[in-house]
């Protein structure tokens, strides 16, 4: 069973509460409960993981790269741009990783600096996302 990292950045625990004209009134316990429904749906393993910390998020990346997990799914959040650390701890782990966005952040700005060493990108759908990512990393892995 693939090994999947789900990890949120800074905000998501606002989720719900705030900017709710934008990204709905989902609450972040609310999306891991739909993020594991999918796992379950599709037969992959993950752990869920939240920080408004970068640092705590560039230590998770290292210890999952270290305990031989496959792949990521990161929601940047508020740590789109301007945060090197993180975007090196990306793309140095040697698993593929997946930026999701529950809506599409171009239209409020440029990319996410994690963005270009992420192997790819799902912006738009809503929860639904994470069920796009998780669904074309676990047919990617079973491919290998």
């Amino acid at each position: 069973m693939a090994k999947i990292l789900i990890v949120h950045g800074a905000g998501m625990n606002m989720r719900g509460k705030v900017q709710i004209e934008i990204f709905g009134k989902m609450t972040l316990p609310e999306y891991d409960e739909k993020i594991r429904g999918y796992a379950a749906e599709l037969g992959v393993d993950i752990e869920i993981f939240h920080s408004n910390i970068e640092g705590e998020i560039v230590n998770k990346f290292y210890a999952a790269n270290e305990a031989g997990v496959e792949a990521a799914i990161f929601n940047p959040a508020g740590f789109s741009r301007g945060y090197p650390a993180l975007t090196a701890a990306i793309g140095q782990v040697k698993f593929p990783t997946i930026e999701v966005h529950i809506s599409n952040p171009l239209r409020r700005g440029p990319a996410s600096d994690t963005s270009g060493v992420s192997l790819g990108f799902v912006a738009g759908y809503g929860v639904a996302g994470y069920y796009l990512a998780l669904r074309g990393l676990k047919d990617m892995l079973a491919a290998k």
